[in-house]
């Protein structure tokens, strides 16, 4: 079943992140930006897959609005992850089309998302549900202390 993430998912997409992403967070990072969702218009979007016989998340799609002054509205994918195990099963698929539901009812013109280059197994899944990649592009980072 696909649902609105809750706080208490965290410890599991913080999990899943690490294992399906390779990202390392703490708890209470991954619990506080899930209590941010929860604000009203706060443009932030994310849907889990929780598998209905255990309860267990397997999957998980985060978006947020995206408007800039060239363009019309549309949905900006952040993170998109499903646990190794659980791949191949058209979880990231069903939560994808959770997003593009989201994105017809709000009227969004578009969603785009960014996928890093040595990701060629995304690459085929997002080509195979109908994404184009249009570009290529740099990221430039800058902590900020």
């Amino acid at each position: 079943m696909i649902r609105t993430v809750q706080i208490k998912d965290a410890g599991q997409i913080r999990d899943l992140c690490h294992q399906a992403l390779g990202y390392d967070s703490t708890l209470e990072k991954v619990t506080a930006q899930i209590d941010k969702f929860k604000q009203p218009d706060s443009g932030h979007f994310c849907f889990v897959y929780e598998e209905d016989q255990t309860g267990n998340i397997l999957g998980y799609v985060e978006a947020e609005a995206y408007e800039s002054i060239y363009s019309d509205p549309g949905l900006n994918v952040l993170g998109l992850a499903v646990f190794p195990s659980a791949q191949g099963r058209g979880i990231g698929r069903q939560l994808m089309e959770r997003v593009e539901a989201l994105a017809r009812t709000h009227n969004y013109s578009f969603i785009r998302l960014s996928s890093a280059s040595h990701r060629k197994d995304a690459h085929v899944f997002y080509e195979h549900i109908g994404y184009e990649g249009n570009k290529t592009q740099k990221r430039f980072l800058k902590i900020m202390d």
